[in-house]
């Protein structure tokens, strides 16, 4: 089993807690998204992992989409959604786009966007690169 360090230069409060460090010294994070509490966004209600000082790859979130949902743009993060479950459609920049469970669609930095519930409940799986910073999120 490889040793985590947990002490000295680049140690950080989560290491420091208990949580492995992302990279080298733990290969793999792993979320149980029923243990993320969720907090509100844009489009709903969002249940973030891997939201670490210490990870610079990507950040994953689960996202039960609301029936009042906002435009926003990202200035540097690409978000790709896939949809996890129920329909409805994604505004891109004016355009409409008609989701379905199985459906996965890359946003681009600087896209306005939003995602809109059909009869059912819509849920979708956001994979964001890099990982989600609130500074970078922008309402027209």
């Amino acid at each position: 089993m490889a040793k985590i360090r947990t002490k000295g230069k680049g140690a950080t409060k989560a290491v420091k807690a208990g949580c492995p460090r992302a990279g080298r010294e733990a290969p793999f994070l792993v979320a149980d998204f029923s243990a993320i509490k969720p907090v509100q966004c844009p489009c709903g209600a969002s249940r973030r992992a891997f939201i670490r000082p210490d990870n610079r790859t990507c950040s994953v979130h689960v996202v039960e989409i609301s029936s009042g949902s906002r435009i926003h743009y990202h200035r540097r993060l690409t978000e790709t959604y896939y949809v996890l479950d129920g329909e409805g459609r994604l505004e891109l920049n004016g355009r409409s786009i008609q989701l379905r469970p199985g459906m996965a669609v890359m946003i681009r930095p600087g896209t306005r966007h939003r995602a809109v519930p059909g009869a059912s409940k819509l849920k979708i799986l956001n994979v964001v690169v890099p990982p989600f910073d609130p500074r970078d999120e922008r309402h027209d």
